[in-house]
């Protein structure tokens, strides 16, 4: 979609959504069976309040990453259907009149409103993420792509955090996922979403393009296994991190460190011969990238050939004043293989008096998962960096999020859904969300209210502390407590408590006002949303964010809104009769 200016008051151009697919034909059919039967009824410019919300928090934890806002807002702002575009919706609603296209041409977002939790927040299921106002013709269109774009980015987002909180933050963790996403859309949503949820760089170059993510890579066993031997380097030059000094053969330099290594008496019995065309590849690489160079070790045998020829480029490297970044390993037992690399690392820094050497990143590939590094956790290990690719990108232990769209209020008439399934009930009308914070910080419940409800207060309270001044006895304030709140199950009549809140945040905030004169939030960059939401991963009680049988965050409504859901339940509900 190209930028447009649709409905902003301050006449700023938003662009478009990053993939230009993103158009409002990126639809279910029935969102426009609906829109032509609102429009023939008369019914397409009722004020409409939708909720989009989960229902449950994904991969068997108890919180969820909200993402893809940005996006949302992007493709408001330039909601507009092109004439190609509604000539194809006519011919898809056969008998359709042609005074529907008229309106259809005329369709902006000038009159809808969106509030929203800021993107990169920790949410649970029930609370609306967005809410989404105006005509209810317009706004039914939005349900489709408005899912689209936050069901996989939140899901997505959510694995990458998991992941980040299993490998702790002394890691790095990094994105490797492209050639195993679904699409091309998968493999760009996925590098920006994973970096939102704490990774720390992808292999992506498009996405670090587009996003400014920091990229990381070096190469394959193909490239490894395509050299021969060491004959097969043209160029042998390499001119010193200082620019000085210039070595006319870096490869027998290199050669002279690997016999240095091979006759060192604590390393002599862990191989004798290295492959010669492994040690090409890393010589030729080293002398393609002498600042970056990190090698994958494991083509042939990691101990007895990789590690070795690896110490001895990096060694080599060394004396021309270039720091070898590290090894990747991408098979076999990484727990063990990593201990073994560092014993050696650690061992070529004392025999052979080279500062640090001991300190090489030591990055691990092969199908990583949640399981998989919690694994290695337990067995000890020295990973210094993960590579996560398939298990991370495709959500391969969830399929989707399943995010709802659901009418709450039309005309100022709260609408409920009921279902058998109590999980699937609405809440109906227009509310407000509020997050209340315990004496330690953290997070204790998100609670739900009607929008004309007063909020949460946090109150000052007076304590009683006595101080002696000029012999006057006097009391004085020393601390600000929360009003005693009753907070509801919206289902459960018998879960209830009083929750006297610290402090008190309102979740939603207005993130699009269309054609209204009143300021909004900005959309922040990435990085922001990525700092959000790592803090707000981090200020969440532990018991909530364990792996194993993590304890429920608590979400509610108040008193008055409990009263009301099940006040519209009974009168909504038919009444059965027996005979």
């Amino acid at each position: 979609m190209e930028p447009k200016e649709n409905g902003s008051e301050l006449g700023q151009i938003i662009d478009g959504p990053t993939n230009p697919m993103v158009t409002p034909l990126l639809n279910d059919l029935y969102q426009f069976t609906m829109a032509y039967a609102y429009w023939k009824a008369g019914k397409h410019n009722e004020r409409s309040v939708f909720d989009l919300y989960f229902r449950k928090n994904p991969f068997g934890g108890e919180y969820t990453v909200f993402a893809g806002l940005e996006e949302c807002i992007k493709f408001l702002a330039n909601f507009k259907l092109s004439d190609e575009e509604i000539d194809f919706v006519r011919d898809c609603l056969p008998g359709s009149e042609e005074a529907f296209c008229d309106y259809l041409r005329g369709l902006d977002c000038s009159d809808v409103e969106v509030y929203a939790i800021p993107e990169g927040s920790v949410v649970f299921p029930k609370v609306p993420l967005m809410r989404v106002e105006g005509p209810v013709g317009v706004v039914q269109l939005l349900e489709t792509p408005f899912l689209n774009l936050v069901n996989f980015a939140s899901l997505v987002a959510t694995n990458a955090a998991r992941h980040r909180f299993v490998a702790g933050k002394s890691k790095s963790l990094l994105e490797f996922g492209a050639r195993r996403a679904q699409g091309p859309d998968g493999a760009i949503s996925a590098s920006k979403y994973c970096y939102l949820g704490g990774f720390d760089a992808t292999s992506n170059v498009a996405a670090g393009k587009l996003f400014g993510i920091p990229l990381r890579g070096t190469h394959s066993h193909a490239y490894v296994s395509s050299f021969m031997s060491t004959d097969e380097i043209v160029d042998k030059v390499l001119r010193s991190a200082d620019g000085k000094t210039t070595c006319e053969d870096f490869v027998s330099h290199v050669q002279t460190w690997l016999k240095k290594i091979q006759y060192s008496p604590s390393l002599s019995g862990i191989f004798s011969e290295t492959n010669q065309s492994e040690l090409a590849a890393f010589t030729s690489y080293a002398l393609a990238f002498p600042k970056t160079f990190l090698a994958l070790v494991d083509t042939y045998d990691v101990m007895k050939s990789g590690i070795p020829n690896f110490c001895a480029v990096a060694l080599a490297l060394n004396d021309f004043g270039y720091k070898a970044l590290g090894i990747r390993l991408d098979s076999g037992d990484l727990a063990y293989l990593s201990r073994e690399a560092r014993n050696f690392f650690c061992t070529v820094e004392r025999e052979l008096k080279v500062p640090g050497f001991g300190k090489m990143v030591v990055t691990a590939s092969n199908d990583l998962n949640e399981e998989t590094i919690d694994a290695l956790n337990k067995q000890g290990h020295e990973v210094d960096a993960f590579g996560i690719g398939t298990y991370l990108v495709t959500c391969y232990s969830q399929a989707a999020l399943g995010c709802v769209f659901k009418l709450v209020e039309i005309n100022n008439q709260p609408r409920i859904k009921l279902s058998e399934d109590v999980t699937k009930v609405s809440i109906p009308c227009k509310k407000r969300s509020y997050r209340l914070y315990g004496k330690e910080g953290y997070p204790l419940v998100d609670i739900m209210t009607g929008e004309n409800e007063p909020p949460p207060k946090v109150k000052r309270k007076i304590i009683l502390s006595k101080v002696l001044i000029a012999f006057y006895m006097i009391y004085f304030l020393i601390s600000k407590v929360g009003e005693r709140l009753l907070c509801r199950h919206p289902f459960n009549e018998s879960k209830r408590a009083y929750v006297v809140p610290q402090r008190v945040e309102e979740l939603l905030k207005c993130y699009w006002r269309g054609s209204a004169d009143e300021a909004r939030e900005e959309l922040p960059p990435l990085k922001e949303i990525r700092e959000r939401c790592i803090k707000q991963l981090e200020n969440m009680r532990p018991d909530h964010m364990r792996r194993l049988n993590p304890t429920p965050y608590k979400v509610s409504v108040s008193a008055k809104l409990y009263d009301f859901i099940h006040f519209l339940w009974l009168n909504e509900a038919p009444v059965g009769e027996l005979q």
